[in-house]
């Protein structure tokens, strides 16, 4: 939306997702939700593009071609721009005890695929504490 001649403040989410079908869906839901996405499919691609963007907001595939989203996670809680971005798992990992190893390993939140189109937004207001 532009205001004044200017981009009205998003808050910018960056997807890091292999399936393109579901990088599709994962960006149409956020930017009709108002957020600003950049998009990547694969682990080193979504760690560079965490570090030079420095997004407000993370979803992370775990199962991702080169290096595992759990990687992915370490570098970016062990990298300059930890800080307090909210990274959040959108997996198909449903395994007993998966959720709470992504948790201790430095995950936000957590959504289990497939997801349901019309709660992932309101899933992740719900993991940012209702700032998103």
């Amino acid at each position: 939306m532009i205001v004044d001649g200017q981009e009205e403040d998003r808050r910018t989410a960056l997807i890091i997702e292999d399936n393109e079908d579901n990088r599709v869906l994962i960006v149409s839901l956020l930017q009709w939700g108002g957020y600003r996405t950049i998009a990547r499919a694969t682990g080193q691609s979504g760690y560079e593009a965490a570090l030079g963007e420095r997004p407000d907001l993370i979803l992370l595939d775990i199962q991702l071609p080169d290096i595992n989203g759990i990687e992915v996670l370490r570098r970016i809680r062990a990298s300059r721009i930890n800080g307090a971005i909210p990274i959040i798992a959108m997996t198909s990992y449903a395994m007993a005890g998966d959720r709470e190893r992504l948790m201790a390993a430095g995950c936000t939140g957590y959504i289990e695929k497939p997801i349901e189109p019309t709660r992932v937004l309101d899933q992740i207001r719900e993991i940012l504490g209702g700032t998103g």
